[in-house]
This record gives structure tokens, sequence and C-alpha cells, in this order.
């Protein structure tokens, strides 16, 4: 029979596990478990969010709201990546879909230092430690990979691995990321041709001076949309080494918010929901096969 003292230490164990239940917010939602060192479970309860508009969460982003980001310009059908992940955090954050209020905000001003009109902005923001000096960052939602771009029915249009873009004579711009992945994942038999400026990139491939470029995937989307007629995205592949470059939501310097939607983002990560959205906006369905 366990002495006193023990049965003392299993109450006091038993008080404290009830403490640390889950805490269901009024939509009978259980509010994001929070990990070590943020908010409380309490404090991510929705009633007691703080949030710009009570009762309402306000997301920003730019207008218009290109695919495959978004779709129709329209951020609040669901419907895109970056839409469907704001829509995903508010759900574990226990708002409905109509609860949810978009406010049209530049691309800049989302990290420019001051007082913000959302809770939190999604709009492709790279975190980087410049821009955290003046406003706060979720977790990554996003890591970005490299894609290679090519003229329509061109000789390496139609790779499926990175092997077949050995002999590419591809273009990159100096100091970036994407050059330093064509070095070392690619390793083309031909140096690539290295530009000063994006721009002289895209206008190589514009004038069939190099065979493809590669840019962040991102960047890969805008060229085919906007910048090179008849161009199409061959594939998409993962850097290798170093820190990977992520997209986080951006927030108002200081916001109380952040350590709640930080559980939200890790929640959906660890479930697999956010890969599920990303293989559907970003993947084969939005033209960017993965290169292995």
């Amino acid at each position: 029979m366990p002495r006193p003292s023990l049965l003392l230490a299993l109450g006091a164990l038993a008080v404290t596990a009830v403490a640390c239940a889950p805490v269901s917010d009024t939509t009978g939602q259980a509010s994001p478990s929070a990990p070590a060192g943020s908010a409380s479970a309490d404090a991510c309860a929705k009633g007691a969010l703080p949030l710009k508009t009570p009762g309402k969460l306000t997301v920003g982003t730019d207008k218009p709201a290109y695919e495959p980001w978004f779709k129709n310009d329209d951020p609040s059908n669901g419907e895109g990546f970056e839409s469907a992940v704001a829509y995903a955090v508010a759900g574990k954050l226990g708002f409905a879909k109509e609860e949810v209020v978009w406010e049209t905000v530049p691309f800049d001003a989302s990290f420019a230092p001051g007082a913000k009109k959302f809770d939190f902005d999604v709009n492709q923001v790279s975190i980087t430690p410049d821009r955290a000096k003046v406003v706060d960052f979720s977790k990554g939602y996003y890591t970005v990979k490299q894609a290679v771009v090519a003229l329509k029915g061109a000789k390496f249009a139609s790779a499926t691995e990175l092997a077949a873009l050995k002999e590419a004579r591809i273009g990159v711009q100096v100091g970036t990321t994407s050059l330093q992945a064509v070095k070392d994942v690619i390793a083309p038999t031909t140096d690539p041709k290295v530009y000063s400026q994006q721009v002289d990139a895209v206008n190589a491939l514009k004038n069939k001076q190099v065979d493809a470029i590669v840019v962040d995937l991102p960047t890969a989307f805008y060229v085919t949309a906007a910048q090179v007629e008849g161009s199409a995205i061959v594939g998409q592949f993962d850097a290798a080494g170093g820190a990977p470059e992520q997209f986080g939501l951006v927030f108002e310097k200081g916001s109380a918010l952040v350590s709640c939607v930080d559980a939200a983002v890790e929640e959906l990560s660890s479930s697999g929901e956010l890969a599920k959205i990303e293989s559907t906006w970003l993947g084969s369905a939005a033209g960017a096969p993965e290169l292995k």
C-alpha cells in the first residue's frame, strides 16, 4: 500500500494534469495547444485572442492576388495556396469562414514599420532578419523551392528529372540561392550563364540565349504568367544545404497573436494538412512537377 507522502504526490500530479487539459472555445473546437514558452491554451481561446475587430479575424494581402497563391483575384474564396493556408489557420483558431475579413495591403507595406490594419498578412513574404526587426513572423508555412523555366517546345522543356538538364545552358542571377542550387544540385556540364540582374536572365531566355533559367518557384510563376510569353515551368526542386528560405505570416511588431498562430501552423504541419494544401495548389496541379 502506498505511503501517505506518495499519495499526496500522486494527488498533486492529478491536479496538474487537469490544469493542463486543452481548453475549448465557444465553438466546441479545442484551442491550439501552446508550445513551451508560448501563450497558454487559455490565451489562445477564440474569445481571448487580441484582434483588430472582436469576433473577426482580419487577414491582409495584396491586390491583385496572383495565382497559384489565390484564385480569380479573390482571397476570400478559399482557393489557391495562401488563401487555403489562411483559412486553415483561421479554423485552428476557432473561426468559421464567414468570420474571416480580408484587407488589401500592398506587399511592401505588409512588413514596413508601424501599426497594421490586419491581424496577420499572407503574401509570400520571406522571413528575413532585417524584416524581423520591425514586424513579427509566424513559423514558416512554406519552404521556397527552386524552379526551372524554359520556352515551350524547347529541347529541355520536357525534362522530368534533374539529370536531363545536365547539358542545358542555364541562366541565373548572381548572388542568389538559385545560382547555388544550379551548381550544387543540377551541376550542369557547362557553367551557368550568370547575370547581374534577374531581368537580364529573363531576357536571355526570351532571346534564346539560354535553354532555361532557374529562379525560386514564386518568381517562376510570375515569369511564366507575365514576363515571358510561351514559357513554362519545367519543374521544381529542393536546394541543397544552407538555411531554407521560408514564407511566414506577418504581424505587427509585438503582436500577442503570434504564439497562438504558431501553434496552429505547427498543428497543420504535424497533421500533414499543410503538405496536402501545398500539393494541391503548388504541385503538379499548378504546373510545377517535382524534379528529382
